[in-house]
């Protein structure tokens, strides 16, 4: 909002205003950790054995709530509040590459989604082994651009 009105002025972003705002990215990814805890939560709810015994479906849910809770609420918190707060790269790109970021995000929760999706059906016995090995392909590829990305901002002094 404070960047938006020194913009439209014609006059620079202080450095101190401008370094105070949260990159876009990390806020995607922030919102993105924030969803992924009311899912999972919801399926904390959805797992009780009142609603579990009428709906099979439910019964086999575990690990999705597992992955949803640890990949998409955890990991995807974490990776925001690193590419945000970690040591900056260098002057010209203080955090690293913003396109490895975003390909990060977007692999990350791909592979969210299409783990929620098969893992259940598989484990109801129809074959999704195929599209299991993808979403944990497209996971690590996410794993991989965000190690990628981050390595260089961990250092010493």
């Amino acid at each position: 909002m404070w960047r938006d009105t020194w913009q439209r002025s014609g006059e620079p972003v202080p450095r101190r205003l401008d370094s105070a705002l949260v990159p876009t990215l990390t806020r995607w990814f922030i919102k993105a950790a924030m969803l992924y805890l009311v899912a999972a939560l919801l399926l904390s709810i959805a797992m009780q054995p009142p609603l579990r015994n009428q709906a099979p479906f439910l019964a086999v849910i575990w690990p999705t709530y597992l992955h949803l809770l640890v990949l998409g609420w955890l990991t995807q918190l974490i990776f925001g509040v690193a590419f945000w707060l970690f040591p900056k790269h260098s002057p010209t790109h203080p955090r690293g590459s913003d396109r490895l970021g975003w390909i990060s995000f977007l692999l990350l929760n791909l592979g969210l989604i299409l783990r929620a999706v098969a893992e259940p059906w598989q484990a109801l016995g129809r074959p999704m082994g195929a599209l299991l090995v993808a979403s944990a392909a497209v996971q690590l590829a996410a794993g991989w651009a965000f190690v990628i990305n981050t390595w260089p901002r961990v250092r010493e002094r």
